[in-house]
C-alpha cells in the first residue's frame, strides 16, 4: 500500500471524492429503496454489497480491465445487459411479492445474505463503475511513483467514503420510513413504487453508453 501524504492532490481526491458520493445516484436510490421497502438492516446490507461490488470495479479499473470496455462494444454491452436484466428481476421479484393490504407491513425478514449478494451484483455488472473509476483516479495519481499501487489505494478510499455516505443515506431512509408508518393507508403502494424504482434503474442502466460515465 502506497503511503498517502496530505498533498494538495490528496486533499483535491477528498474533496471530489465527498461530493460524488454525496451527489444522488442509482447506487443511492438502490439502497434507499432497499430501506423504504425492508427496514434499516436490509438498507445497511445492501450498502455492504454495493461497496463490495463498487471495491471490485475499482479493482478491475486498476488491472485495465476498463481499458476492454472502452475499446469493446461487445464486452460493454454483455456485462451492461447482465446489470439491467438483474434490476429488473428485481423489481419484477418485489412486485409479485405479496403483502397484506390492510396492515402496515413490517419490514420483510430476507436474508441479509440475499440482500448483500443482490447489492453486490447490482454494482458489479455495471461497466459505467469501471469506466467512471478509470477515468476518474488517474487525475490524482503521483506520476514519480507506480500507478497500480496508487490505483487500488484510491479506489479503495472512494469506496470507504461512499459507505459512509450511503450508510447516512440509508439512516435518514430509516427514520423517514417510521414516520411513513403513521401514515398506513400509503403502504400498500409502496410495493409497486420499489418495483418500479428497480425496473427504472435497469431500464437506465440498458441504456447506458460507454462513452457516458454517470
Amino acid at each position: 500500500m502506497p503511503e498517502v501524504s496530505a498533498s494538495p492532490r490528496f486533499i483535491a481526491f477528498l474533496i471530489a471524492s465527498l461530493i460524488l458520493a454525496v451527489t444522488p445516484g442509482p447506487g443511492v436510490i438502490f439502497v434507499v429503496t432497499r430501506t423504504l421497502a425492508q427496514g434499516r438492516n436490509a438498507g445497511l446490507a445492501s450498502v455492504g454489497g454495493v461497496g463490495l461490488g463498487n471495491l471490485g470495479n475499482a479493482l478491475l479499473a486498476a488491472v485495465g480491465l476498463a481499458a476492454v470496455f472502452a475499446v469493446s462494444t461487445t464486452a460493454f454491452i454483455i456485462v451492461k445487459f447482465a446489470g439491467a436484466a438483474y434490476l429488473i428481476f428485481l423489481g419484477i421479484k418485489t412486485l409479485r411479492t405479496r403483502s397484506t393490504l390492510t396492515t402496515v407491513p413490517r419490514p420483510r425478514s430476507a436474508s441479509h445474505v440475499g440482500i448483500f449478494r443482490d447489492g453486490f451484483l447490482v454494482a458489479l455488472l455495471n461497466p459505467k463503475t469501471t469506466l467512471f473509476y478509470a477515468a476518474f483516479l488517474p487525475q490524482f495519481i503521483d506520476p514519480s511513483a507506480p500507478p497500480l499501487p496508487q490505483n487500488i489505494a484510491l479506489g479503495c478510499m472512494f469506496v470507504a467514503i461512499a459507505l459512509c455516505t450511503d450508510s447516512i443515506y440509508v439512516l435518514t431512509a430509516s427514520a423517514m420510513a417510521i414516520r411513513l408508518k403513521a401514515r398506513s393507508e400509503l403502504w400498500p403502494y409502496a410495493r409497486f413504487v420499489s418495483a418500479a424504482t428497480f425496473i427504472g434503474l435497469g431500464v437506465l442502466a440498458a441504456m447506458a453508453s460507454p462513452r457516458s460515465l454517470k
